[in-house]
C-alpha cells in the first residue's frame, strides 16, 4: 500500500489532469458529479475517488 504522502501526490496529479481534461471538453470540473462523463474522464474520476477513500482509511487508522 502506498504511503500517505504518495497518495496525496497522486491525488494532486490526478486532480490537475482531471481539471485540465474537463475544461478541454467544455465541462466545469465542479460539476463532475452531475454530468455524464466520457469514458476517459470517468476513469480519472474513479481513480481520484479510490485514492480519496484510501487516504480517508489511512487517516482514520492514524486517529486510532
Amino acid at each position: 500500500m502506498a504511503s500517505n504522502e504518495e497518495l496525496h501526490e497522486s491525488l494532486r496529479a490526478l486532480d490537475a489532469e482531471f481539471d485540465r481534461e474537463m475544461r478541454a471538453r467544455g465541462f466545469d470540473p465542479l460539476q463532475a458529479e452531475n454530468v455524464a462523463l466520457p469514458s476517459h474522464l470517468a476513469t480519472l474520476y474513479a481513480k481520484r475517488e479510490q485514492i480519496k477513500a484510501e487516504l480517508q482509511e489511512l487517516e482514520g487508522k492514524d486517529d486510532d
